[in-house]
């Protein structure tokens, strides 16, 4: 096509009125087929002349990217395309990329716009036209599922080599550690009777007593870790039966409303009306929102807000666990489910790799969204009950919108 335009332009004095109208349309006609075939592709695509500046973007460009005063009818004094992207780490990339006429591939950046936390990977390429580089092609893919699901057989694969191994080994830690927590005892009881009768060396059996309440504690913290990993690699034996998300939440906003005030944490909920029903194992649902608060705790040392909302979103009911606390860095956010990793000193790496094991056997799915020194949400989705049973809806959908949306909700406030 854009030979024959410029073999009709070579003899556009010789055609007539009527050809040259033709010829308007054709191109025209050309050019609105390929915008559909650019606006169709699943990934984004911005197109920058010689200057920098942004000629086209298509819809999923758009969509991924906050981008501001894009209006291609104002090709003047337009600004630099990375002074028209709404973001903290993309801008300085391309203005780095452009300027430098580098070529870069598979670049990966957080982005978060129009409410959702995306990861993307961006190449910029030379635009080349007739040999000559005429400006620049930002490519644009969305790989947030591509790395889900990466983590997902990531953390399916690290409980499957889990279970294969040490069920057994866990037992033979266990059984040492509960003789010598008895012998601990009975050099305590012993301890204590010497003392009464030899007042002159208190002095010295508060001493061993000090070293044994350490040895005890250090004792509770292995037989702790140990019990996390049985649970971790045995079977569940769930028993999930039909139950009110929101009565459930507020009994366990209930039990750890002492504990919360304590390390002056404010806390408060939202919940929907009607939230329909979920089918949940109370016992392990709560050991999983435990974990998740528990940590929400440890993430505001100097106190903080917490909350928690509940909503219905397509087939799923979504739990939302919200804290203040110091955030999760960026590297860290796809490795937080995965077995034994930690960023706590005294931590077994296991509480959330338990949190995801109990969310996958619902049927559910859980995300996070965090920025460092902004808090961390966690999104559980849990498939509703439903009373048609025809069709069966995915139940790992609602989660991935990374929010709970803007329906009724009941306000229930503590502190």
């Amino acid at each position: 096509m854009r030979q024959f335009i410029k073999r009709a332009l070579q003899k556009l004095n010789k055609l007539r009125s009527e050809q040259v109208g033709e010829l308007l349309v054709s191109a025209a006609d050309e050019i609105d087929r390929l915008e559909t075939v650019i606006d169709s592709l699943r990934e984004g695509v911005l197109v920058c002349d010689g200057e920098h500046c942004l000629i086209m973007a298509n819809r999923r460009a758009k969509r991924y990217l906050p981008i501001s005063g894009d209006d291609e009818k104002s090709e003047k004094n337009k600004p630099p395309v990375w002074n028209m992207i709404r973001d903290e780490k993309v801008p300085p990339f391309l203005k780095h990329v452009l300027e430098s006429g580098d070529k870069v591939l598979d670049r990966e950046f957080y982005v978060e716009h129009t409410n959702q936390l995306r990861l993307l990977s961006l190449s910029v390429l030379p635009l080349v036209r007739d040999g000559h580089v005429s400006g620049s092609l930002i490519h644009i893919e969305d790989i947030t599922e591509k790395r889900r699901r990466e983590a997902r057989m990531r953390r399916m694969e690290s409980l499957a080599s889990l279970t294969n191994m040490a069920a057994g080994v866990a037992h033979e830690i266990k059984n040492p550690l509960g003789s010598l927590s008895i012998h601990v005892q009975l050099i305590q009881k012993a301890l204590n009777a010497h003392k009464e009768q030899l007042p002159e060396h208190a002095a010295l059996y508060d001493t061993f007593e000090n070293y044994l309440g350490i040895i005890n504690e250090e004792i509770d913290r292995l037989n702790h870790i140990v019990v996390d990993f049985l649970f971790a690699v045995r079977p569940m034996d769930m028993e999930p039966v039909e139950g009110d998300v929101n009565a459930f939440l507020k009994e366990m906003l209930d039990f750890v409303s002492f504990e919360l005030e304590e390390n002056n944490i404010e806390w408060n909920v939202n919940f929907q009306e009607d939230l329909p029903l979920v089918r949940f194992d109370e016992r392990y649902m709560k050991q999983a929102l435990l974990n998740l608060i528990k940590n929400a705790i440890a993430a505001m040392p100097e106190g903080g807000a917490l909350s928690i909302k509940t909503a219905a979103k397509d087939s799923d009911a979504l739990i939302t666990v919200a804290d203040t606390g110091t955030g999760i860095s960026e590297e860290n956010l796809p490795k937080i489910f995965e077995p034994y990793f930690t960023t706590k000193a005294s931590g077994s790496g296991l509480g959330l790799t338990l949190v995801y094991k109990i969310i996958h056997e619902h049927k559910g799915e859980i995300m996070v969204k965090s920025k460092p020194g902004k808090g961390a949400s966690f999104i559980i989705s849990l498939p509703i009950v439903q009373k048609d049973l025809r069709s069966l809806p995915d139940p790992r959908k609602a989660a991935r919108d990374a929010g709970c949306g803007d329906e009724p909700i009941v306000e229930w406030k503590g502190m």
